[in-house]
């Protein structure tokens, strides 16, 4: 993520803040320590579009709905 001295960030906010928008979020600092985290408020249609992001970086089992099944079912029957 790209750090940015809070005088640098004074003088190219309107081009900081539309790579934010972007997807760039950035971090302000001052004298080496981080201040703040700069990021897109994601709203509407492209809040909606994150349904999915995850898709093809993790596998789920196949079973995973089965996944302590019995262990559920004997606590709800009083068999535990």
């Amino acid at each position: 993520m790209k750090i940015v001295s809070l005088e640098d960030a004074k003088s190219d906010l309107s081009r900081l803040i539309e790579g934010a928008r972007q997807g760039e979020p950035f971090i302000i600092a001052r004298a080496g320590t981080p201040l703040v985290q700069v990021t897109a408020i994601v709203t509407g249609e492209a809040q909606a579009s994150r349904i999915g992001f995850m898709a093809g970086r993790i596998d789920v089992p196949a079973d995973f709905d089965d996944l302590g099944r019995d262990e559920v079912a004997a606590r709800f029957s009083g068999t535990s």
